[in-house]
C-alpha cells in the first residue's frame, strides 16, 4: 500500500540542500524571458526589504534513484539557482564563508560516497545542460550559443538580467546586502512541496496537474506523450528525433501541432485540433480510428517533415518538384492550408502533380463560388486525404469531393460580381494577367475606384459598395503606393496605368470613356470568362 500523498512547506535552503534535481526530458523547456524574470526579481526584493517571508509556489517532484525528478516547477527552480549563482560569484570577493554556504545549500553537492562535487540542478538535454553548467561553474554566461531564441539563450538572458539587477541591489551597501539576500533565499522563501511516490507515473502526474486550469501547449502534452514509454535509452533517441523535428519549425509551437495534426490526419482522417493530444494518447474514443503508437507517430512525422516545410515556404530544398513547389506558392498566397494532408497523401501515389494541380483547381472554385471557411469542409478534406492514402490515387478525389466542385458557368457567373479580399482578388488577377494557375507575385493591386475619391463622378456611393470589391474593379501596377492625382478616371489612366504590369489590360482600359458601374460590371465579366477557361 502507497504511503498518503501529502505536500509539505519547506524553505529553498532545505530543499534544494536536501536533494539534487534533475529535469527530465518531458518538462516543458525553460521558456521565462525579461517580463517573468524582472517579476520574480521585483516580488523578492520587495519581500526582501519588507523582512517577510514569500511563498514561491508548488513543486512538484518523483523519485528517481539519487535524484528527484521536476515534474512542476522548473521554470521557479532554475531562475532560483540563477540567482543564487550571482549572489555566490558577488559574495565569493569578499564574503567566503557565505559564498561557500550559498554554493554547498543552491549550487553544488558532495557525493559522499565517491566524493564528488556534483550539481544540484541538472538538465536531460545536453546542449542546455552545459549551458546551465558553464553558468554555474564560471558565474560568466558562454557566447557560443548558436541560436537567438533557443532555451540556452534564454537562460543566458536571465542570469545576465538577474546579475545586473543584483548588482544594482548591493550598490549602496554589498557586504549587508549580501547577508540579507543569503538569508532571505536560505530561511524566508519557501515551496509547497509533492513528492510522488511512484516513479514511474511521473509522466502522468505531469499531464494531469498540466490540463487543469494550467497553461500547457499540446506540443508540451504530446511531447510528454511520445516520451512516456521505453527505457532511459529509448526515451533519449526519441527525445532527440522529437527535437530535431520541433526545432524545424523555430520555437512555433502552433504550427509544429499543425504540422502533427496534417500528419496524423493522412492515415487516421480528420482530427479536431482540440481532440489530437486525447486521439493520440488513446485518452478519447475513435471506434473508426486507430491512433498511431509513439514510434509510428514519430516515423509519421519524419517522413512528411520534408514535403510540409516545402508546403510553408517553397523556397527550401526537398523532395517536390518545381511545380508542385508553384501550386504551394499559390495555395499560401491564397492563405489556404486546410488542404495540406491531402497534398501530403497525393504526393506519396501515381501522378501526383495532377493531383496537386486537382487540388489547387478545386481550392480556387470553392473560393469563388462557396468558400473555405467552414469546420465540414476541413472535415471533408481530411476525410479525402485518408481515402488518397488508402487508395494510392488522388483520382478518388474526384468522386468523393464531387459536391464541392461547382461547375464553370456558377464559377464565371460569381466572380463576375462577388466581392473578395483584396489578397483573393490579387491572386485572381495574376492568374488572369499571366495566363496560369500559379502566378507569381507580380506588382500591387488596386482598386480603380475607390470610396474616398470625392471628385470621382459617375459611380454612386450604391454602385460602388456593391461594385468596388470586386475583380473588375481592380488593377495590377508597378507602384505600390497611388499617385496622388490619380484620385478621378482620367487621372488614373494619366498617372497609373502607365504602370502596368507586363500583361495588364491596357488596351481595354484605355478604350473606356467613364469608368462607372456598368464599365466596371462589363470588365468584370470579361475577366471571369478569362479567368474561367483557366481554372476548368
Amino acid at each position: 500500500m502507497q504511503p498518503p500523498l501529502n505536500a509539505s512547506a519547506s524553505s529553498a535552503g532545505k530543499l534544494l540542500s536536501g536533494f539534487t534535481f534533475e529535469v527530465p526530458q518531458f518538462q516543458r523547456e525553460y521558456s521565462w524571458s525579461e517580463d517573468e524574470v524582472t517579476e520574480f526579481w521585483d516580488d523578492l526584493q520587495a519581500s526582501l526589504d519588507d523582512d517577510q517571508p514569500y511563498f514561491l509556489g508548488l513543486v512538484i517532484l518523483t523519485d528517481r534513484p539519487k535524484r528527484k525528478f521536476v515534474v512542476d516547477g522548473q521554470q521557479r527552480l532554475l531562475t532560483l539557482t540563477l540567482l543564487a549563482t550571482a549572489i555566490y560569484y558577488e559574495a565569493i570577493r569578499d564574503r567566503r564563508a557565505l559564498a561557500d554556504r550559498i554554493q554547498a545549500d543552491f549550487i553544488q553537492s558532495i557525493d559522499y560516497d565517491t566524493d564528488k562535487i556534483e550539481p544540484r540542478i541538472i538538465l536531460s538535454d545536453e546542449t542546455d545542460n552545459r549551458t546551465f553548467q558553464t553558468i554555474i561553474k564560471t558565474g560568466v554566461s558562454p557566447t557560443d550559443i548558436d541560436e537567438e531564441d533557443s532555451v540556452s539563450s534564454r537562460m543566458v538572458e536571465s542570469y545576465d538580467l538577474l546579475r545586473g539587477k543584483l548588482r544594482e541591489d548591493l550598490s549602496t551597501n554589498a557586504f549587508k546586502r549580501l547577508g540579507k539576500w543569503a538569508d532571505f533565499l536560505t530561511h524566508r522563501l519557501y515551496f509547497a512541496v509533492f513528492v510522488h511516490p511512484d516513479a514511474s507515473s511521473a509522466y502522468q502526474v505531469y499531464e494531469v496537474i498540466n490540463t487543469r486550469g494550467k497553461e500547457l501547449t499540446t506540443a508540451d502534452l504530446l511531447k510528454n506523450y511520445v516520451l512516456s514509454e521505453g527505457s532511459d535509452v529509448i526515451r533519449n533517441q526519441r527525445y532527440k528525433k522529437w527535437k530535431e523535428i520541433a526545432k524545424q519549425f523555430g520555437g512555433d509551437g502552433a504550427t509544429f501541432v499543425q504540422f502533427i495534426r496534417h500528419a496524423v490526419t493522412v492515415e487516421s482522417g480528420h482530427i479536431l485540433p482540440k481532440d489530437l493530444f486525447g486521439f493520440l494518447a488513446g485518452r478519447e474514443e475513435h471506434s473508426e480510428k486507430k491512433p498511431p503508437s509513439t514510434l509510428q507517430l514519430l516515423k509519421l512525422l519524419e517522413k512528411h517533415l520534408p514535403l510540409y516545410l516545402q508546403m510553408m515556404d517553397p523556397t527550401l530544398p526537398g523532395p517536390a518538384k518545381p511545380e508542385a513547389l508553384g501550386i504551394f506558392a499559390a495555395l499560401n498566397n491564397l492563405g489556404v492550408i486546410a488542404v495540406r494532408p491531402i497534398l501530403l497523401a497525393v504526393s506519396e501515389g501515381q501522378d501526383s502533380l495532377n493531383g496537386m494541380r486537382y487540388v489547387l483547381r478545386l481550392v480556387v472554385r470553392r473560393i469563388v463560388v462557396g468558400g473555405l471557411g467552414t469546420g465540414n469542409v476541413e472535415r471533408r478534406f481530411g476525410e479525402a486525404a485518408k481515402g488518397v492514402f488508402e487508395s494510392g490515387s488522388w483520382k478518388i478525389l474526384e468522386r468523393n469531393l464531387r459536391d464541392l466542385n461547382p461547375g464553370k458557368e456558377d464559377f464565371v457567373d460569381q466572380l463576375r460580381r462577388r466581392s473578395f479580399s483584396k489578397s483573393i482578388l490579387a491572386f485572381l488577377r495574376r492568374s488572369i494577367v499571366e495566363q496560369t494557375t500559379t502566378p507569381e507575385i507580380e506588382g500591387t493591386l488596386h482598386f480603380i475606384w475607390a470610396r474616398q475619391f470625392e471628385d470621382w463622378t459617375g459611380m454612386s456611393k450604391e454602385d460602388g459598395a456593391y461594385w468596388g470589391a470586386t475583380v473588375g474593379n481592380t488593377f495590377l501596377s508597378d507602384l505600390s503606393k497611388r499617385p496622388e492625382e490619380a484620385t478621378t478616371w482620367r487621372g488614373f489612366k494619366e498617372a497609373l496605368l502607365p504602370s502596368a504590369i507586363k500583361g495588364e489590360w491596357v488596351d481595354r482600359l484605355e478604350k473606356i470613356r467613364d469608368w462607372d458601374a456598368r464599365a466596371v460590371e462589363k470588365m468584370g465579366a470579361k475577366l471571369a470568362e478569362s479567368a474561367g477557361d483557366i481554372w476548368y
